[in-house]
């Protein structure tokens, strides 16, 4: 097989395979490779979906207006053909980025998507990082059979992308000489959270500290030595934690059992693993990594960051403070709604005067500004229909009807509140609905069009010729 026809090949499995896996562990994803193979050799880019397009100034700016990045590949000439040298984030706009330089192949930098609910880039930049090392030992492979294999290691690579994230944070807060097992650790948080308990979902919080920092916590109870839980045995944690559901009560772990059960203060690089029901978080040193559910970790903070209801208040003309108000107000509710699983609908009505909607009526509109209020707004919401926000900021009609024409872009697969919330839209201006569905996802409305809806991606075929230059895909 000619070199050119390996290299392509190299580079569209490993793409594939992390676009797959990133897929999976966010959102859809796309993903985006800039490259040269030789230190003197053009600069390629592969992007089959647009991912850079909108950064060409910036991407001009850094490989072809100047050749810093050509100077900073200096590696020693007797480098091994499996080290790579690291380079950081080029922190662009959206997105997260991650490359290397290797005797193999003189640069690559990776890009891919930066989602606003993502808890931490960290794991997605590990992701990103490994596929930098496979892409080299690839390209420096001359057996032709074993291209491939990499890709379904990067489809399959979230738990490990959290693993290195984790022992890359912890070892620079204190150092390499740890005794926690990450890989055991997250198959037990994993595990726990798949454990019923009567029926129902765990719940509580779950530290895992240092063997040598367990003096530092402030235990309520501590169990013999002999007598610690093993940290294997799901069923038995599973039920210890019934002991700290809605509470600041913790259980304890070194890593291999249950130590005790404890209040206060944690000490430096404990991992937390917080159980809600049939998701959770895992936090180290109390900052998110990421969520955990379905038997998989995944990115998502599972709240939605309602940036489409942001951008439509922003042109509004509504006064700043009123706007982030209302704005705060609506993400209150959407995200009660999501954490309890059940639908409702929101209209924001941006009318100077809010339109009559049938529905049920107060005597005086409550002030969602008051706390009680919203509280209030939040329960209502959960009866059938759609809660009338003015933007004065009150609740002027609850469990309200929405109806209006049949449109051509309703979608039948998303049921009545979705396509009542498009045709009332369409019919009335200064109206912007939010449209929470049981099963989580989260629709923002406005004039009859969906502002959160996704296209299709472009398919990416199997097979890849020489991808254009870099100066050629920026004209």
């Amino acid at each position: 097989m000619p070199d050119s026809v390996r290299q392509n090949q190299c580079i569209y499995h490993i793409y594939d395979g992390l676009r797959e896996g990133l897929s999976h562990f966010s959102q859809p994803s796309r993903v985006a490779l800039i490259y040269a193979v030789s230190p003197e050799g053009p600069v390629r880019i592969y992007d089959p979906q647009y991912l850079l397009q909108g950064h060409e100034p910036k991407l001009r700016e850094l490989y072809v207006d100047s050749e810093i990045w050509r100077e900073k590949g200096c590696y020693a000439a007797n480098m091994q053909y499996y080290e790579v040298e690291n380079e950081d984030n080029l922190q662009l706009t959206g997105l997260i980025s991650f490359g290397g330089r290797s005797r193999s192949l003189t640069y690559q930098m990776w890009f891919t998507e930066h989602h606003p609910d993502m808890c931490s880039a960290g794991p997605t930049e590990r992701w990103l990082e490994h596929a930098v090392w496979l892409l080299s030992q690839d390209m420096s492979n001359p057996d032709v059979p074993c291209i491939g294999t990499a890709g379904y290691v990067l489809r399959e690579y979230a738990t490990h992308a959290v693993r290195d994230f984790i022992v890359d944070e912890r070892s620079a807060l204190m150092g390499w000489d740890t005794q926690i097992r990450i890989y055991p650790t997250l198959d037990a948080i994993l595990g726990i959270s798949e454990t019923f308990e009567e029926g129902v979902w765990p719940r509580g919080e779950l530290v895992f500290a240092e063997p040598g920092a367990i003096s530092e916590i402030s235990f309520l109870v501590k169990f013999p030595y002999l007598e610690q839980p093993s940290l294997r045995n799901f069923k038995h944690v599973r039920k210890l934690l019934l002991s700290t559901e809605n509470s600041e009560r913790k259980l304890i772990s070194d890593g291999k059992t249950i130590v005790g059960i404890a209040t206060g203060d944690m000490p430096e690089a404990c991992i937390f693993a917080d159980f809600r029901g049939g998701h959770g978080y895992l936090r180290l040193n109390g900052e998110p990594v990421c969520s955990f559910f379905d038997g998989k970790f995944h990115s998502s903070t599972r709240k939605a960051k309602l940036v489409q209801v942001e951008e439509a208040l922003l042109e509004s003309g509504m006064d700043s403070g009123d706007r982030s108000l209302l704005f705060k107000i609506t993400s209150a509710i959407v995200h009660s709604a999501q954490e309890l699983r059940h639908g409702c609908t929101l209209v924001l009505d941006l009318n100077q005067q809010p339109i009559l909607i049938s529905g049920q009526h107060m005597e005086e509109s409550p002030d969602l500004s008051e706390e009680r209020m919203l509280e209030l707004a939040r329960a209502l919401s959960k009866v059938d229909g759609a809660l009338h926000i003015g933007k004065d900021i009150r609740l002027h009609g609850f469990a309200c009807l929405l109806d209006g024409y049949a449109l051509k872009g309703e979608d039948r697969a998303r049921g009545a509140r979705y396509n009542s919330a498009l045709r009332f839209t369409a019919m009335h201006d200064q109206i912007i609905t939010v449209v929470v569905s049981a099963d989580r996802p989260v629709s923002v409305i406005q004039g009859g069009l969906e502002l959160t809806a996704r296209c299709e991606w472009r398919p990416v075929y199997g097979y890849m010729t020489t991808p254009p230059l870099l100066a050629d895909y920026i004209q």
